[in-house]
């Protein structure tokens, strides 16, 4: 069996062509396609847009995507994971970086979403005020998430559950716009809140609440993948090709968000993904992307 260090050494050969091509696209110039396999079925490839960092190396990659062949990256917006989802299963998106909570039920439900990869480890923060300094109480308290079903509920529930609460009946739930949430949360009209980055930079830069839960590193939770890399299961099965180019890109981004942290979060707040250069970058550092 290999060691944890041959398997991200592995990796890092698979991925041998990040530095060239990597800080190439990220600094804006245009690297020469790769031409040692056979071209993309398909050069039109949609992704998705959500309002977390947490999934940079998608935006990050959009020079490399052209590097292998794609002409012409698009971004579907959406407003949660949940949304992300719906998009691969219908086909609205073809490839897309969402949570496993999210994609769980999905997969369960016989949609037509088929996992890739994993990205990181990590993501999702609880916040409390007093009394909520552990899971267990969560019990008897609202929460806010933007749906049911949502991203946010569904790992909410997924913790209520690890413990044996039953988020059907131990939590009253209020549906509410996640700055809406956020806002409650720092007015201390909820005792708890989730947050995906930069929300969880921000909390803490303000110093609002305290941290109950930090997936990245507390267990089990950071011994798993939070957000992986899915597809559409049509796409994937009538353009291989493509979906291993666009995979490959997509890797090899994910290190860049490592590798070179200072220079993607100033990438992200130049294009608009986040406001704050600040909270990105330390999103981006704290993220165990080569994990």
């Amino acid at each position: 069996m290999r060691t944890q260090d041959e398997r991200q050494l592995s990796r890092r050969r698979l991925l041998s062509g990040l530095t060239l091509a990597g800080t190439a696209g990220l600094l804006g110039l245009h690297p020469r396609p790769i031409a040692a396999e056979p071209p993309p079925e398909i050069t039109t490839l949609r992704l998705t847009r959500i309002p977390t960092i947490c999934a940079a190396p998608q935006y990050v990659a959009e020079a490399l995507l052209q590097s292998e062949g794609f002409t012409e990256v698009s971004y579907v917006t959406m407003e949660s994971g949940a949304g992300v989802g719906k998009a691969l299963a219908s086909g609205t998106a073809d490839l897309a970086i969402l949570g496993a909570d999210v994609l769980t039920p999905l997969m369960d439900g016989a949609q037509r979403v088929v996992v890739l990869a994993g990205i990181h480890v990590g993501c999702y923060e609880l916040f409390g005020h007093a009394p909520v300094r552990s899971i267990r109480d969560l019990k008897g308290q609202t929460l806010a998430v933007p749906a049911l079903g949502s991203g946010r509920h569904l790992f909410l529930a997924i913790l209520a559950t690890s413990i044996g609460l039953d988020p059907r009946s131990d939590i009253h739930w209020l549906e509410r716009p996640t700055a809406e949430a956020m806002q409650l949360f720092a007015e201390g009209q909820l005792a708890a809140f989730l947050g995906f980055p930069p929300e969880p930079q921000e909390l803490r830069a303000k110093q609002i609440g305290s941290v109950v839960l930090n997936t990245a590193v507390d267990r089990p939770w950071s011994q798993y993948f939070c957000c992986m890399f899915a597809g559409n299961r049509e796409f994937i099965h009538k353009h291989p090709v493509a979906t291993k180019r666009a995979l490959r890109a997509i890797l090899k981004a994910t290190d860049m968000c490592a590798a070179e942290s200072e220079r993607v979060a100033r990438f992200l707040v130049d294009k608009g993904y986040t406001a704050h250069y600040d909270f990105a970058l330390q999103a981006l550092r704290e993220l165990p992307y080569t994990r």
